[in-house]
C-alpha cells in the first residue's frame, strides 16, 4: 500500500516538474516563465520530499523533509517576486499581449520615496 502511494505521489510530482519544463518553453515572456517555473517546480519538489518522508519513516528524515517543504513553500514565492520586481525595474520586455501595467504608477511612487538624501549638516 505504501509503495502504491509513493508511486502516485511521485508521478504527480514528476508531472508537475514536466509541466514546469514545458512552461519554460511555451510561455511568451520572462514573467510568465518565472511564474510557471516557481509554482510547478515547488509543487513537484515538495511532492518528492513527501515521498521521501513516507519511504523513510525515521523521525529525522520526516522532520527534515517537512522542514525543507516548509522553507521551500515559504521562500520560493518571495524569491520569485523579488526576481520579477528587479526584472521589471530593469526594463525587461513584457509580452506584447499584456494589456495592463498595474505597477507603472506604483513604481513612480516608489521612486519618489528614494529621493531622501542624507543632509550634509556638520
Amino acid at each position: 500500500m505504501t509503495d502504491l502511494l509513493i508511486c502516485i505521489i511521485s508521478t504527480i510530482g514528476a508531472i508537475a516538474i514536466l509541466l514546469s519544463a514545458i512552461g519554460i518553453i511555451r510561455m511568451p515572456d520572462f514573467y510568465l516563465r518565472l511564474s510557471v517555473t516557481v509554482k510547478a517546480a515547488t509543487l513537484g519538489v515538495g511532492l518528492f520530499l513527501a515521498c521521501a518522508a513516507i519511504l523513510f519513516p525515521d523521525v529525522s528524515v520526516t522532520t527534515k523533509s517537512i522542514a525543507i517543504i516548509f522553507f521551500l513553500v515559504l521562500t520560493a514565492p518571495v524569491a520569485a517576486h523579488l526576481i520579477a520586481r528587479t526584472a521589471y525595474r530593469s526594463g525587461v520586455d513584457r509580452w506584447k499581449g499584456t494589456q495592463e501595467d498595474d505597477f507603472k504608477d506604483m513604481e513612480d511612487e516608489d521612486d519618489s520615496n528614494k529621493s531622501l538624501k542624507p543632509s550634509n549638516n556638520k
